[in-house]
């Protein structure tokens, strides 16, 4: 059997949502996540998911370009402990994180049995090529069918466009798009049409972790919801100043959200959401 056909059917199952903070998650596991993405690509009706954790969601509370790309996306995921956490507090009892780094193998994984075709998109030429051999030595029979680095500036309407059309004409079903938060999210909302019938997957970082390009938190680190604190004393210059003000708005903001819906559940107002 199959690691696809050991999966149970995201058909069979459709996933439920719940809200945080104004972005609509999916409760998920990986298994339930890898089987949606997998049908999702085969299926052939496009669109795109976000990854995003803290810092997603509070960037979208002061930026509506991405709280309009959190709202189009066909799903989210939580790629993030405290944003689990808080679905789960909300009555979301299952849900768990997400994350990118490992979502994407468990896909790719997946998809082997069926031949699902991907696209990398993002990061730099060093990057891909090392996420391509590394992919292909671990998934022998995946199939990536292209790569492309963009240039680390903004994108002409032509250069997106030309872009676009080289992921269309490789034919692959998913492209995964390592731009980071919030620019892929962005991306993925303008060109998601255009895309399709291909499915994008904003994973973030996963090309950086799966590439060896940078060292990921220890499993008991991230088992315990700690691997912001991981990165952010591996690149204190860069993300210092971002977690520790994402996690400080985020505590405020889910508190806030904590008592409304004890407040409502009191009075008989029940719903997941924050």
């Amino acid at each position: 059997m199959s690691l696809l056909e050991s999966l149970p059917s995201a058909e069979e199952a459709p996933f439920e949502i719940c809200t945080v903070l104004g972005v609509a998650y999916q409760i998920a596991d990986m298994q339930s996540a890898t089987r949606a993405v997998v049908d999702r690509a085969r299926s052939g009706r496009g669109g795109y998911a976000c990854l995003a954790g803290v810092h997603g969601v509070i960037t979208a509370q002061h930026r509506p370009d991405l709280m309009l790309a959190f709202e189009r996306a066909w799903t989210n995921f939580p790629d993030g402990a405290p944003v689990a956490w808080m679905m789960r507090r909300l009555g979301a009892r299952p849900a768990v994180r997400v994350a990118g780094p490992d979502l994407m193998p468990s896909v790719i994984d997946a998809g082997q049995s069926v031949g699902l075709r991907h696209f990398l998109f993002g990061s730099t030429p060093e990057v891909l090529g090392d996420l391509e051999r590394r992919l292909k030595e671990q998934y022998p029979k995946a199939r990536i069918v292209g790569t492309l680095s963009p240039p680390f500036r903004p994108l002409s309407d032509d250069e997106e466009r030309s872009m676009v059309r080289q992921i269309r004409a490789s034919h692959a079903q998913i492209v995964w798009v390592g731009l980071g938060l919030p620019k892929q999210d962005e991306w993925m909302c303008r060109n998601a049409e255009q895309l399709g019938p291909c499915l994008a997957m904003g994973v973030g970082a996963a090309f950086d972790f799966l590439s060896g390009a940078k060292r990921r938190a220890p499993v008991w680190m991230r088992r315990r919801g700690l691997e912001w604190l991981h990165r952010m004393c591996s690149e204190p210059g860069r993300l210092g100043r971002r977690y520790l003000a994402t996690n400080s708005e985020f505590v405020v903001r889910a508190s806030a959200g904590m008592i409304a819906h004890w407040f409502r559940s009191m009075t008989g107002a029940h719903g997941r959401e924050s």
